[in-house]
């Protein structure tokens, strides 16, 4: 597929300079650690999953909105769908083409922010997101784009950590050790929170479906879990980054890290991270 195959948007909202700067600094952190490896090992049953909650079906266009390494795109392309996968960090592409390559998929990469999107509108029947677009800074903007770009009647399907899961629970760990979220953006897990989701999308959707669910993650203990998220994790590797010169503070977050996994130990060696699944049609 080709970059032509999707005729892009007429015009996207203008980016200030510090929208500019914001979003340079999280596609350097996706871009740092390894996420492909933990998308790879720990969650890529997700993409599937999405995939069938949406019904992808033979000849549908599907985006894929931060697409990551393609853990939704790719199954959706193995349904005969056209798929484009695009994310702010093109970083992360070279493993996905790998990913598809070896999986037998044909789709499109392009790098692309969620909160202005190049693609026209109405250019998808399905548009999706795992895990993805619940990390862009303002939640009204992602969400509107990813209304704009999806033709009537057609399907959106989201995967958000809940604010009362495991991921949810993470960053409130992290949040004394962060850096303030910058002015008008809203914290990534409230995409957990079905109220909120549907405070976005508003009367532009209807029979929206949502449904907590689980995925069963694999750690022998807590500092496990901890220093899997140091080496591979961006917005992790970006708190320790921000402390890394205070040595009480890097060892109160790998206290506190470990603390957080131990506690989410449902049996020996297995978490279960919630998400909420949440499927709509377009008006």
């Amino acid at each position: 597929m080709t970059d032509t195959a999707v005729p892009a948007a007429t015009a996207v909202p203008a980016a200030t300079d510090a929208d500019r700067a914001l979003k340079t600094k999280h596609r350097a952190m996706w871009a740092s650690g390894d996420y492909p490896t933990l998308a790879s090992e720990l969650i890529w049953e997700l993409g599937p999953r999405l995939v069938a909650a949406t019904d992808v079906r033979p000849g549908q266009r599907v985006l894929d909105i931060a697409a990551g390494t393609g853990n939704v795109a790719i199954p959706a392309a193995l349904r005969g769908a056209s798929v484009v996968a695009s994310d702010l960090t093109p970083e992360l592409f070279g493993v996905g083409r790998r990913l598809a390559a070896e999986a037998g998929a044909e789709l499109e990469w392009r790098e692309a922010d969620a909160e202005a999107l190049p693609f026209a509108d109405d250019s998808f029947d399905v548009t999706v997101s795992s895990v993805g677009i619940m990390f862009a800074p303002h939640h009204q903007a992602a969400a509107d784009e990813l209304v704009r770009v999806t033709t009537p009647g057609g399907r959106l399907g989201l995967i958000s950590w809940t604010p009362e899961g495991f991921i949810g629970r993470m960053f409130k760990v992290m949040k004394p050790f962060a850096a303030p979220l910058p002015e008008g953006a809203h914290p990534a897990p409230l995409w957990g929170d079905e109220q909120h989701v549907r405070d976005l999308l508003g009367d532009r959707v209807a029979d929206v479906a949502a449904e907590r669910q689980t995925v069963d993650i694999r750690f022998e203990t807590g500092a496990a879990f901890r220093d899997y998220f140091k080496r591979n994790y961006g917005p992790t590797i970006a708190v320790y980054n921000r402390i890394a010169d205070d040595p009480d503070q890097v060892a109160a977050l790998d206290a506190a890290l470990a603390a957080h996994g131990n506690d989410a130990l449902d049996a020996p060696g297995v978490m279960q991270w919630e998400y909420l699944l949440l499927t709509a049609r377009l008006r």
